[in-house]
């Protein structure tokens, strides 16, 4: 193979544009496709009323993910200036206020809460896991580095598998306060029957070392990534919808690209879809979503803190509800709020109601029966006189018909969902699969929890074995 190899990646989200940029770094002829008009995939900018808001990931966490791309990005090629890469994270508070049963604690937990004492023992025993964590996320599971990381997280947890089972083999902790913890793994789409119990200590850490958010909003991160991107010389094709993939060949409903490599940061069935031209059989789905994203009228009470999360009262009812894609009784929704001038250059406050949803792939407005019912009890829960859509002065609602338009099958955020031990570093789909040596895969389905850390993390690690490779 050439030195300098055609590559095509196919999506501009986090994972993509994180891979497009490090090849095109390295000296390789990068083109990313994108079917949208935009970058950033789920983090996504949009303006309502007038008012900057960012759809998909709120959060982040593991600051060193970032750090780390960085790092990788300039060694690969001339350095830039700090300018180009910098990303000023502005630190929350707090984790978010958390409401359940008639139960409301900020986390970390108030030292004049009743679940403070459990809540202190939880956060003492696994917050001193973030740098395991963090190298878990950004070192190659190949790596010998990464082994005295791993004994530590496993010397831990011991024989608990799952974060359930983690949980329960602490009789001291409160029950409600275990949910609580528990509900953190649907930030992977899943329950915690199916999640490694290192999501229990994902939540101490967090907690402890802090969430931050960009100053002027999440998309930051996949427009700063974009930029390096251009910087080093890839083409970013907006509004190119792929049609087929094969080995030497992409091909868009604008162009034939012909290639040496692919790099797809795609669900892995809407991948197959395009290698096979069948459609990809039903699987067990992560979640999806009904996003509300409003411009209020005028400020919610200042007891609110920037991240609310409401939780149903039977979360176990939920969690069957998402694996069987069917609507649950009551979901959990966050609830992000911002004030004017707080994070965005905004005039008037925001706030998105993200409802956990099934991945059905339907159509959902503020007055189907189920997002209407909930918005309701959310807002009675939240201690509010009126359901908060009735202070909006103007909406969006992305659902999962949406998110299925440019993911997963059916609108699941994190693709299909796999057994609890092909979600640590023998994740299925894998990286590259020998058989076909010029495939490579980046992005949410293929690194479902952890939210923007694994993406940004897996593909680092995906693309410097690219990379490596290709030398």
């Amino acid at each position: 193979m050439n030195e300098m190899s055609r590559i095509v990646v196919l999506g501009a989200g986090i994972g993509g544009l994180t891979s497009a940029a490090l090849l095109a770094q390295a000296g390789h002829s990068v083109t990313v496709v994108e079917r949208h008009d935009w970058v950033g995939g789920k983090s996504r900018r949009i303006e309502v009323a007038g008012q900057r808001i960012d759809t998909g990931p709120a959060l982040v966490t593991f600051p060193r993910a970032w750090e780390e791309f960085v790092a990788t990005f300039n060694s690969l090629g001339s350095p830039v200036s700090p300018e180009l890469t910098e990303l000023h994270l502005e630190l929350l508070p707090e984790l978010g206020e958390y409401f359940f049963r008639g139960n409301r604690t900020l986390l970390p937990v108030a030292a004049a809460h009743p679940w403070f004492e459990s809540w202190d023992r939880f956060a003492r025993e696994n917050s001193d896991l973030g740098d395991s964590i963090g190298a878990l996320l950004t070192i190659d599971p190949r790596s010998p580095k990464i082994l005295r990381e791993v004994r530590h997280i496993l010397s831990r947890f011991g024989r608990h598998l799952t974060t359930r089972g983690y949980l329960k083999s602490m009789p001291w902790m409160p029950s409600d306060l275990r949910e609580v913890i528990e509900i953190h793994t649907l930030n992977a789409g899943v329950a915690p029957t199916d999640t490694l119990a290192l999501f229990a200590a994902m939540t101490a850490v967090m907690a402890v070392d802090g969430v931050r958010v960009p100053r002027g909003g999440v998309n930051e991160i996949p427009h700063t990534l974009a930029r390096l991107a251009r910087h080093a010389g890839a083409e970013i094709r907006l509004n190119e919808r792929v049609t087929c993939v094969s080995r030497g060949l992409v091909i868009t409903e604008a162009a034939e690209y012909e290639t040496d490599i692919v790099v797809s940061s795609l669900d892995s069935g809407v991948l197959r879809t395009l290698m096979t031209g069948k459609n990809a059989p039903w699987v067990k789905r992560s979640c999806s979503g009904v996003a509300i994203y409003g411009v209020l009228t005028k400020p919610l009470p200042d007891s609110f803190v920037t991240h609310s999360v409401v939780m149903p009262d039977d979360p176990d009812e939920l969690y069957s509800a998402i694996a069987a894609g069917r609507i649950p009784r009551q979901t959990m929704a966050f609830v992000n709020y911002y004030r004017a001038g707080h994070i965005y250059p905004n005039t008037k406050p925001t706030v998105a109601v993200l409802l956990t949803a099934p991945a059905d792939g339907e159509r959902y407005t503020l007055e189907s029966p189920w997002v209407r019912a909930e918005v309701n009890r959310i807002s009675s829960v939240l201690g509010l006189k009126r359901p908060i859509d009735e202070g909006f002065e103007d909406y969006v609602v992305l659902d999962p018909q949406y998110f299925g338009e440019w993911g997963g099958l059916g609108g699941a955020l994190y693709g299909a969902t796999n057994p609890v031990w092909r979600s640590g570093p023998f994740h299925a789909p894998a990286y590259n699969n020998p058989l076909r040596p010029w495939l490579w895969r980046v992005g949410a389905s293929v690194h479902p929890g952890g939210g923007i850390p694994a993406v940004l993390g897996g593909a680092i690690i995906s693309t410097k074995r690219l990379i490596a490779s290709l030398r």
